[in-house]
């Protein structure tokens, strides 16, 4: 499977599949995966811990075994999340698709500008 030609709902499938083989249904609840889905986050954080920004990007980039870590993490926090929209029936692209233009409109409002000029100490003009 590759991004570039795997859907959202293949991954949901894939995951479902995955449940229903090891007959975890039961604990996949919405709450257990919300508690599933910071713990997995957790680790990723914790993987750039201690490291400057410049470093997590380094590693992230060119070192194998952090890559395998991040890679291994990141699935972990996908598969919930893609779980999490199956049993609550979210259309996890749509939400996104919303989520993405309502901050662009956020972004773009004059109060949201007013306020980052304030905090950076500019004018917003």
């Amino acid at each position: 499977m590759q991004d570039h030609v795997t859907t959202v709902a293949e991954l949901k499938h894939l995951v479902g599949d995955f449940i229903r083989e090891r007959e975890w249904e039961r604990y996949h609840s919405p709450k257990n995966l919300a508690m599933s889905i910071a713990i997995e986050a957790a680790e990723v954080l914790e993987l750039c811990q201690w490291l400057d920004p410049e470093e997590a990007q380094q590693k992230a980039m060119h070192d194998p075994a952090f890559r395998q870590q991040l890679q291994e993490e990141l699935a972990d926090v996908t598969a919930y999340i893609l779980s999490l929209c199956r049993q609550t029936d979210i259309d996890l692209a749509a939400a996104l698709d919303r989520e993405l233009s309502g901050q662009a409109n956020l972004l773009q409002s004059p109060a949201f500008q007013a306020a980052l000029a304030a905090f950076v100490g500019k004018s917003p003009h």
